[in-house]
């Protein structure tokens, strides 16, 4: 319930302050496990990609942040989960895995880093998705976050990675993640034009 009142609170905000236009939403499945893969320029992020879903999506959060106090609280409110600086531990894996199987959808940065030119993609989003047997939707945040500025977002077809799933080595897996970093980055470079 909090999560569905601070969605309509940042769809209003998101909405007068940067007048975001969500584009795509359809091509995000109504059910079942969804890796949404998206570029990184902002800690604005993660609520941007979420708020003009129906869906709930849940991300990985830095563990010191779960110790801020209010702030603890509410992040896990809005599906956020845990995982230890410096690397992501195998308890946040398997959750991330176990919340893909019981049908949820995660949002994932495969940058990692904050980036303003749709970089190097890691591995993660499309091992999960692997693993889960999820479906893969590349994001593009296009837009600077300046205010009255308008920003876009742009949720794409399905990533077709079924041709990386049939030998699931770590070079297949690499070759998944520059899939889905080409869809993200060619939907930055299409719509950055608009």
């Amino acid at each position: 319930m909090l999560y569905i009142w601070f969605r309509q609170l940042f769809r209003i905000l998101f909405g007068l302050f940067f007048r975001l236009e969500a584009h795509g939403k359809e091509n995000v499945p109504a059910s079942g496990a969804v890796v949404l893969c998206s570029n990184h320029i902002s800690l604005m992020d993660p609520p941007l990609v979420g708020t003009p879903l129906k869906r709930k999506v849940h991300y990985m959060a830095k563990e010191e942040l779960f110790r801020v106090p209010v702030l603890g609280w509410l992040i896990t409110q809005f599906g956020a989960f845990p995982v230890k600086r410096g690397g992501v531990s195998k308890e946040s894996i398997r959750l991330a895995i176990q919340l893909l199987k019981d049908q949820n959808m995660l949002g994932v940065f495969p940058e990692g880093t904050r980036s303003n030119s749709g970089g190097m993609g890691k591995k993660g989003a499309a091992s999960l998705a692997f693993k889960a047997n999820a479906t893969v939707i590349p994001v593009a945040i296009v837009g600077s976050y300046k205010w009255f500025r308008k920003m876009h977002i742009y949720y794409g077809p399905p990533v077709d990675l079924d041709a990386f799933k049939e030998n699931p080595s770590s070079e297949s897996l690499e070759l998944a993640t520059e899939r889905i970093m080409e869809e993200i980055r060619g939907m930055i470079a299409r719509y950055s034009k608009k």
